[in-house]
């Protein structure tokens, strides 16, 4: 009996301990890595909106969560370049976008957000889509403009190409009349 009841608590916690959490707390670098293993689990992640706000017919929005370094410091706000945008995209419905503030780009940081949702992986529904299919939406940070500051580095550099080609074309132009 004894040994009975060891295998089934062995086996129990074999099964528990290899499926991810009914409602995990993950990282958009945990879903992009191990999509298979979070798919038709319910997940919770933290980022920002990036891009657009693609809204369909359906009632339903698409847009970009990133979930990278740039979300926590932008470049512009004096973050440094730590490599590419990693992100995922996420299906909500239109509704809890008319709230939102624009998503983020260059010179915007999006909404910062904490979202819950179903993790679609490879959905057969959308011909093999990966994306969040969004059930709660927590804005954890608004959206906001950064400031754009010129580079004048950059500014006197393709000032001085542009008079060093002028330079060469005034040049080779005088050399072409003086042979004829």
């Amino acid at each position: 009996m004894m040994r009975r009841w060891t295998l089934w608590i062995g086996v129990t916690v074999l099964f528990v301990g290899s499926a991810p959490a009914l409602s995990a707390e993950v990282s958009v670098v945990d879903l992009v890595e191990q999509g298979a293993r979070y798919g038709g689990t319910e997940v919770t992640v933290v980022g920002e909106l990036i891009g657009d706000y693609g809204s369909r017919s359906d009632g339903f929005t698409w847009t970009q969560l990133n979930g990278d370094s740039y979300v926590a410091s932008p470049i512009l706000d004096g973050g440094e370049l730590t490599g590419s945008n990693l992100g995922i995209g996420i299906r909500l419905p239109s509704r809890i976008v008319e709230s939102l503030a624009p998503p983020g780009e260059y010179s915007i940081v999006g909404p910062i957000v904490e979202i819950t949702g179903m993790w679609k992986y490879h959905d057969p529904q959308r011909l093999g889509e990966t994306y969040l299919e969004v059930t709660r939406l927590v804005v954890v940070e608004r959206g906001r403009e950064l400031s754009v500051q010129p580079n004048w580095l950059m500014y006197m550099v393709g000032t001085a190409m542009l008079v060093a080609a002028a330079s060469l074309l005034w040049s080779y132009r005088k050399r072409q009349a003086a042979l004829g």
